[in-house]
């Protein structure tokens, strides 16, 4: 089976703490011949501390919410080859936004390296290099990804906002927080996941996620076996198969015990 699992509220918590018994889970599934990789909106240099610190050093990641897919390759002086990278042009994107959200921080990624941006984000938030330029200098190149973030709004007050600007040349999704992704129009987690799925030869029915998030949605009506974490809003578990336990109670492990 390919077993896909995102991060963030899924198997590590906003502390940043690993769920218990996460890591030994996942190598009891790895033990019984399943592919286990993540899947997550995290940028590449974001996603490879956590493959470390679960055990994970041979197959795919999907990062960048499917913009990016990466494979572990010892032969590698960073241990990793970007298998695919999907980009877009983000001046309308862009432009639409800051109209409408003047105050708000926005970035692009600079995959391996980190984040160009309008201003700091707030500490913590993104990973890698963090590099300050004019607003025009953030569509000076195609990007896999764009994030908005605009402390002073609600995810309610923001998904309403994306959903009447009529971004119709790009795909979205919206955070916890009043945070948008943006990426390449038709690329999802799933749609990463799909093409990974025929490079290892797993069947379609074969295929397991865990989510949590908005982002996560087309990732659980793709896999065969879609599993929404308890804590999850009431969207994402009606796009997922069944409905696991929270995060706090360690939900991806029990699904993850399954399949061994």
């Amino acid at each position: 089976m390919l077993v896909a699992l995102d991060i963030d509220g899924t198997i590590l918590s906003h502390d940043d703490v690993l769920s218990d018994g996460v890591a030994d889970a996942i190598a009891a599934v790895r033990a019984a011949g399943h592919h286990v990789l993540l899947s997550s909106g995290r940028s590449l240099i974001a996603v490879l501390p956590i493959a470390e610190r679960l055990g994970l050093s041979e197959g795919y990641m999907v990062c960048s919410n499917g913009a990016v897919t990466a494979r572990f390759d010892d032969a590698s002086p960073t241990g990793y080859v970007v298998d695919e990278m999907i980009t877009f042009n983000p001046e309308n994107a862009l432009r639409l936004l800051r109209d409408q959200l003047p105050d708000a921080l926005f970035a692009v990624e600079d995959v391996g390296i980190g984040f160009r941006m309008n201003d700091l984000f707030p500490h913590g938030e993104l990973d890698g290099v963090h590099d300050v330029v004019d607003f025009e200098e953030l569509w000076s190149g195609e990007v896999t990804r764009v994030v908005v973030r605009n402390p002073g709004s609600t995810s309610a007050e923001f998904s309403a906002l994306a959903g009447s600007l009529g971004l119709s040349d790009v795909t979205y999704a919206v955070g916890w927080t009043a945070w948008m992704d943006i990426a390449p129009l038709g690329v999802t987690k799933a749609s990463a996941l799909e093409r990974v799925r025929g490079l290892l030869g797993v069947a379609p029915g074969a295929t397991v996620a865990v989510g949590d998030g908005s982002n996560d949605i087309d990732m659980l009506r793709w896999a065969g076996r879609g599993v929404a974490m308890g804590h999850a809003e009431p969207e994402v578990k009606a796009a997922a198969d069944e409905v696991t336990g929270s995060i706090d109670e360690a939900g991806a492990v029990a699904v993850l015990r399954s399949l061994v």
